[in-house]
């Protein structure tokens, strides 16, 4: 389905500009959203156990087996333009949350594994090792959201200029860059509200895992910087270099914050997952207590 031509006819009809909808374009990414107790087919599972190909061994970090987060059957996800996920085949995503909160600085693959399974492979349900911790098993159904940037995002107070983000700011207190993506939404994007409420009319989820969209916190964003750039530099949220890595990096499973004190996030970048290097996915675990 053309999703972006679906919005573009609406908000023409909305009045605005083909300019104006072409820019706000450029930062909307659907996700697919995945929740339990659905109304749909399921797609997959979180939790469980999964069907590994015959002769493969359970994911481990050495001799520590990492339990299954999610499996999803990409066949049978709804397809979203620009997001190179795989036609068909299985995706597992393994990881052990608390070792891998642990190690910020933590290789790829380290605590966590992303793992294709191609359609056809004969695969066989895998008997856990001992020591692996199995999570309930949970299908889940898929639907798509609507996700923006975090600084494009509405904040809380509908009466506040800007949203969330900008809030507590005043414009001396902005660094040179801040200001630049203020002007930006201000001059190239006057009818902000009303293509936010477009897209989120038309795309709304309240799924607390996605594949896909964004995940741009600082954490998030801080945590890949430490792991990919020199030094294990640190990059606080709204910096220009952190802009361009949230928008290089696409989250493959996108955990929100529920009812765990861990939540996890895999994130690739876009170019790996059109060649299907799921070896250079990472993850972000974060550490919240209920």
């Amino acid at each position: 389905m053309d999703h972006g031509g679906e919005f573009r006819r609406a908000a023409l009809e909305l009045g605005i500009t083909d300019d104006e909808i072409s820019r706000f374009s450029q930062h909307l990414r659907l996700a697919i959203g995945l929740s339990g107790g659905g109304d749909g087919s399921p797609v997959g599972h979180i939790g469980g156990v999964p069907r590994l190909p015959v002769g493969m061994k359970w994911p481990s970090a050495g001799d520590i087996p990492l339990p299954l987060f999610l499996s999803v059957d990409c066949g049978a996800l709804p397809r979203v333009d620009g997001f190179d996920l795989p036609a068909d085949g299985t995706l597992l995503f393994f990881v052990h949350q608390e070792m891998d909160f642990g190690e910020l600085r933590a290789d790829p693959g380290q605590y966590a594994r992303v793992v294709y399974v191609p359609e056809g492979t004969e695969t066989a349900v895998a008997e856990p090792p001992g020591s692996v911790c199995v999570g309930e098993r949970i299908d889940v159904c898929a639907e798509l959201k609507a996700c923006l940037p975090l600084w494009l995002e509405e904040g809380e107070d509908e009466d506040e200029e800007w949203h969330e983000f900008w809030e507590d700011l005043e414009w001396d207190d902005m660094s040179r860059f801040q200001q630049q993506l203020a002007r930006y939404m201000e001059r190239e994007l006057p009818h902000l509200d009303e293509l936010r409420s477009l897209a989120y009319g038309l795309w709304s989820s309240s799924a607390y895992l996605a594949i896909g969209g964004y995940a741009d916190d600082e954490w998030t964003v801080g945590s890949i910087a430490a792991k990919t750039l020199a030094q294990g530099q640190w990059l606080p949220y709204l910096d220009e270099d952190a802009f361009r890595l949230a928008r290089e990096w696409i989250p493959l499973a996108n955990e929100g914050r529920a009812h765990a004190e861990y939540y996890t996030k895999f994130m690739i970048r876009h170019d790996d997952l059109a060649a299907a290097r799921w070896d250079q996915a990472l993850t972000v675990t974060i550490f919240d207590a209920p």
